[in-house]
């Protein structure tokens, strides 16, 4: 079982949820960058939240089956398949996505999952030290990935609430709490409008706006980082750290956004506009364990919505 790229898009890339545990060795978490959108995915197939599956940016990829295989897309709309819900795919056909029309990212869920090696507790493509993944890089025109051979069905006719998901908007309002070094800035972050710039990747975004001065001149002492932080360097442009950010930096740390908003920041692309609301942390654990809650009760509802075969 396996599947052959056509075409790799502009970067495509096999991601699971990440190395959590590894940041002692200086590892970025990692995986998807929009986890909610992976881990919905593979429930919509009957999969392990954890299973690797594809994450598309801004351009899809062309991807040909060599077998059989219930797929789901979830994340960017990105054409070639209706999102968040499942499909059985014949051996010899084609999913072609294309530009995205809403989002960044696109993730392709497997029924069984993207059969790449174990590297450090995850399976997902860390770029820039080149491991995981399909050879530890980015896909190229005729990969042909192999998959874990699984052969699975939909029982019944069905959908999911689609209310669970976050609502996509290319002017997201991204809910923080206050960064260790709020208190030494001009005003705060939620004060004005922001632009995703080109200069962004999975490592973080970079946006530009009103510039957020500093008034204590003292350099800080580097300290732990995570996706969802807002570091503001001295040019006064933050920049909100993504899946793979480094494990600690030296940029005072003004904010940083809840963990239930970071889908919505994994979403954003250059062009985009975003605002920034602080909250309570007792309000961001709420939404979090919300968040939660909804998928576990898509993954307690599906659990009877598939039959495996041999």
């Amino acid at each position: 079982m396996a599947l052959k790229v056509i075409n790799p898009g502009l970067l495509t890339t096999v991601q699971d949820l990440g190395r959590p545990g590894q940041r002692r060795l200086g590892l970025p978490v990692g995986g998807a960058a929009d986890a909610f959108a992976l881990h919905l995915g593979n429930l919509l197939v009957g999969n392990e939240p954890n299973t690797a599956g594809l994450e598309m940016t801004l351009v899809g990829a062309e991807i040909e089956f060599q077998c059989d295989v219930l797929v789901a897309v979830t994340g960017a709309l990105m054409g070639g398949l209706e999102s968040n819900r499942p499909r059985l795919v014949k051996s010899g056909d084609r999913l072609k996505f294309g530009a995205a029309q809403q989002g960044c990212r696109a993730y392709l869920a497997i029924a069984g999952g993207i059969d790449v090696p174990v590297v450090l507790g995850g399976r997902g493509t860390d770029l820039r030290s080149g491991l995981g993944g399909w050879q530890g890089r980015a896909l190229r025109k005729d990969d042909v990935l192999p998959l874990i051979p699984t052969r699975r069905t939909v029982i019944g006719t069905w959908s999911i609430d689609e209310r669970i998901l976050p609502e996509p908007s290319s002017e997201p309002v991204l809910r923080t709490v206050v960064g260790t070094q709020a208190a030494e800035f001009n005003g705060g972050i939620s004060r004005g409008t922001f632009k995703v710039t080109p200069q962004s990747d999975r490592m973080g975004l970079r946006v530009s706006g009103q510039r957020l001065l500093r008034n204590n001149p003292n350099e800080i002492v580097s300290s732990a980082v995570s996706p969802g932080t807002v570091q503001v360097p001295p040019d006064g442009a933050p920049i909100v750290l993504l899946a793979d950010a480094q494990t600690i930096g030296g940029y005072p740390r003004i904010a940083h956004v809840i963990r239930a908003d970071i889908s919505l920041l994994a979403q954003l692309k250059p062009g985009d506009s975003v605002r920034f609301a602080n909250i309570k942390l007792a309000e961001a654990h709420r939404l979090w364990r919300e968040q939660e809650r909804n998928l576990a009760l898509v993954r307690q509802g599906l659990r009877d919505k598939f039959r495996d075969g041999h």
